[in-house]
């Protein structure tokens, strides 16, 4: 829920700002001095790409929330093994993280081409403090379960 209002509250600034960088440009290419205009110009294109990258991010989210939802159905989410510990801030131990990503890069591995493996690793590298990492992983079982839809 915290991380849904989140994304709302990002999307809410980001359409703020927008807007009224796009108010900006559209006033500045309104003026008919070519170097106005080029910075107006200029200011458009960075509301295109902001907009496309944040709507980006959302899509991305929502398709994870949607795997999640299939895998919960399936029992298959990432679970705790055991022997694991949490720390108060509901991260795992260094060593836990490792160890558990370990073990979802070997059932990548073993079954490449399974949406399911990649959005545990996702979820490993999640763990593993590698956000970026996990994205990539995310967008590939997010490619590989739309592929698998047909």
């Amino acid at each position: 829920m915290i991380g849904r209002i989140g994304a709302a509250f990002t999307v809410l600034v980001m359409a703020m700002v927008s807007s009224a960088m796009a108010a900006t440009g559209v006033s500045l290419l309104a003026t008919g001095e070519l170097v106005q205009m080029g910075v107006g110009l200029g200011v458009l294109l960075l509301v295109v790409v902001g907009v496309v990258l944040v709507l980006g991010e959302v899509w991305l989210g929502a398709a994870s929330a949607r795997l999640a939802r299939v895998l919960e159905a399936e029992g298959g989410l990432p679970y705790d093994p055991p022997d694991v510990t949490r720390l108060a801030s509901g991260r795992l131990e260094k060593d836990d993280a490792d160890r558990i990503f370990e073990a979802r890069k070997a059932e990548v591995e073993t079954a490449p081409d399974d949406w399911r493996c990649w959005w545990r690793l996702a979820a490993a590298y999640g763990e593993a403090r590698d956000p970026r990492r996990g994205r990539r992983a995310l967008r590939r079982a997010v490619s590989l379960e739309r592929a698998s839809r047909g």
